[in-house]
């Protein structure tokens, strides 16, 4: 688009300010700001804007009636605690992983700056005797699905393919496909792991003007979790405009999708219970879910806001309602704790750009690096000076036609690893201690003891979710150490 074209559609757009400096510019500066601008869609820019301003002030207003929060209804949730029930899941999954029906999206767009490192948090070895990262850890999960679902489903051998769809960001993007590329994709084929990049959104000032923050560059920041959606519709390489996330998953025939965050080293990657529920109940859209630890836990809750289905914030939950008990299970009413762990089917995940432009963007004001206008003098601010918004992946759930929920343990399938080590709470150390408490487990369900301090670590290339230990079964193990295959066990009696 000519340059001329650019400047007069953002001037139309109210933001014509981006190109204050454009005289001054060198000719490189000129063709990288001119990149960044006829990318961006600053109509939308400017309706997202007024649309998060909006529903912002209507949720201020004494005067705004809100939905009243109401818990699940009665049959929304079920528990895997049934085990007739889990085990017909688990089939109907596993059948659905063997006949190629199935593809995971994962959330892999932050760094380890908490942590104390600036690469990709899912590049972070969280002290495990095998010192296998995050990524390794899920790869094999992966892997090892495969050969289960071709095991009981009568595949031949390499035949099962689960895709990968990685979710990056601009700051990961490269080292992360460089950490797979240097660690050949974990034993996975690359042809079935595919990076795409989350989305951004350009920080605005609080008037809505899109800031700079140099004078020859926008300032950006990513779109939050919910920039998923937008991201499985953008082209996966600048030459093929027409390849996208969402053009692989029919391409593959993938018809189910299991989405989840990076940071908790116990999630069931493709998990064949999960989808084998979520087929049943014929879902479009479902979430996993664990009990809350206590009426008081930090952590948002799916429950009902008038009849639709939605993630509450603990913070919009009273103290009487937080305490309050289902009379039938004793359990809280408010129990349905958030761990972002999602089903989609791939029609559900193409359908939502249909309704996408009625989801509220968050605001988030922040002290944001800019340029002085006057100047182009440099502005570090002392306050909060404008804002970046960005959706949650779960803002899609009461658009949702057809949506279930599913209760599972939270020590075998959740720990999070949020905080700097030492932290005490899902910090590396935490994320340690569960891993290798289900480890043990493992090994004591199978009917092995294991004597009191020891640590023993299962690659999951040799049990996915505890199967495949049966020999074990009577012995007893003595030391400790970790396995790449289930003969290495009896060096550990």
């Amino acid at each position: 688009m000519a340059i001329d074209n650019i400047r007069t559609k953002y001037e139309n757009a109210g933001q014509g300010h981006l190109f204050t400096f454009w005289a001054k510019l060198s000719d490189s500066e000129r063709k990288s700001l001119t990149r960044q601008l006829e990318i961006l869609d600053v109509d939308r820019v400017n309706r997202v804007y007024k649309k998060a301003v909006a529903t912002e002030k209507d949720a201020a207003d004494p005067n705004h009636t809100a939905d009243a929060i109401e818990p699940l209804p009665a049959g929304a949730c079920e528990s895997v605690d049934h085990p007739v029930k889990a085990s017909e899941w688990r089939r109907t999954g596993l059948k659905a992983i063997a006949d190629g029906q199935v593809g995971v999206l994962l959330l892999a767009g932050g760094q380890g700056t908490r942590l104390g490192s600036s690469s990709p948090k899912g590049c972070y070895d969280i002290g495990l005797p095998s010192h296998k990262t995050l990524f390794q850890y899920q790869a094999e999960r992966i892997a090892r699905l495969q050969v289960i679902a071709e095991g009981e489903c009568g595949k031949a051998a390499g035949s099962v393919i689960i895709p990968w769809y990685v979710m990056t960001s601009g700051p990961t993007r490269r080292e992360t496909e460089a950490f797979f590329k240097r660690n050949n994709f974990f034993g996975l084929d690359s042809k079935n792991v595919v990076f795409f990049e989350q989305g951004t959104l350009p920080c605005l000032t609080m008037e809505g003007k899109i800031m700079l923050d140099s004078p020859s560059h926008v300032a950006v920041a990513p779109d939050g979790n919910g920039g998923l959606y937008a991201a499985t519709r953008a082209p996966l390489s600048p030459t093929d405009k027409s390849h996208t996330v969402l053009t692989d998953l029919r391409r593959r025939n993938v018809l189910y999708v299991h989405t989840y965050c990076v940071d908790n080293c116990l999630v069931k990657v493709a998990d064949p219970v999960f989808l084998g529920y979520c087929i049943a109940k014929n879902a479009d859209c479902a979430a996993k879910v664990v009990p809350k630890a206590s009426p008081s836990e930090s952590v948002g809750v799916v429950a009902c806001r008038g009849d639709k289905f939605s993630v509450v914030e603990y913070s919009e939950i009273s103290k009487e309602q937080a305490e309050k008990r289902d009379p039938r299970t004793g359990e809280l009413a408010f129990n349905a704790g958030n761990i972002a762990n999602h089903f989609y089917t791939t029609s559900y995940l193409e359908s939502v750009e249909s309704f996408e432009n009625d989801l509220a963007f968050h605001i988030a004001r922040k002290k944001i690096p800019t340029v002085d206008l006057t100047n182009g003098e440099a502005i570090k601010p002392a306050k909060p000076n404008g804002m970046k918004l960005e959706l949650f992946i779960f803002d899609v759930f009461p658009f949702t036609q057809s949506f279930s929920v599913l209760q599972v343990a939270r020590n075998e399938e959740f720990s999070p690893l949020k905080n700097a080590p030492g932290t005490g709470a899902d910090d590396p150390e935490t994320s340690r201690r569960d891993l290798l408490a289900q480890h043990r487990r493992f090994l004591e369900r199978a009917g092995a003891t294991v004597e009191e301090g020891l640590e023993i670590e299962i690659s999951p290339r040799v049990s996915y979710a505890g199967e495949g230990l049966e020999f074990v079964q009577g012995k007893t193990f003595t030391k400790s150490g970790y396995v790449e295959n289930p003969e290495e066990l009896d060096a550990l009696l």
